[in-house]
């Protein structure tokens, strides 16, 4: 099950346009990840939100402080949600095979929940894992049944490993059109 890097969206056509050539140069950079990710929702880049880890099952990004704080000082609730919200995209584009096997496949959240558990600060992270035979699930129910549901949980921790919110968040691998 090879996965595929992070996606690009055309921001005109809606469509993911195919990603550069990765084959000479390896995997693509994680500075090309988060250029992919601020291309396809302009928003997260302005929130500065950076892929800091990704690969089979895997990510985790960073959510800097500075766009990101609200009127008494600490992390805005929706920025934290966005950061661990965006990991339900991003790990089935690093762990199937979009452009091939799955082409045609996107990634969809069907309902998300955030419990806040301590102030943010300054800068966090958001890290999620879809465990491999999870993984294999959603790929072959998604080939048999056209769509397949999967539950990702994130923490988002402060830089000092204080884990300040978590998620659940239920997505779906669909096919469309």
């Amino acid at each position: 099950m090879p996965g595929g890097p992070p996606f690009h969206r055309d921001s005109c056509t809606g469509k993911v346009p195919p990603m550069p050539d990765t084959d000479a140069s390896g995997p693509m950079s994680l500075d090309d990840a988060t250029a992919h990710i601020h291309d396809a929702i302009p928003i997260v880049g302005a929130m500065g939100i950076r892929v800091l880890d990704g690969g089979v099952g895997h990510a985790t990004v960073e959510l800097p402080a500075g766009p990101n704080g609200n009127h008494f000082g600490v992390l805005y609730a929706g920025s934290l949600f966005t950061a661990a919200e965006l990991l339900g995209g991003l790990i089935p584009r690093t762990t199937f095979d979009l452009e091939g096997e799955l082409a045609g496949y996107v990634p969809l959240v069907k309902s998300s929940e955030i419990k806040f558990l301590k102030p943010a600060l300054g800068d966090v992270t958001a890290t999620a894992r879809l465990a491999p035979e999870e993984a294999e699930r959603v790929r072959r129910e998604a080939l048999e049944k056209g769509k397949s549901e999967f539950v990702l949980y994130a923490e988002i921790t402060d830089g000092q490993g204080n884990v300040v919110a978590t998620t659940r968040g239920l997505y779906q691998l669909r096919k469309l059109g």
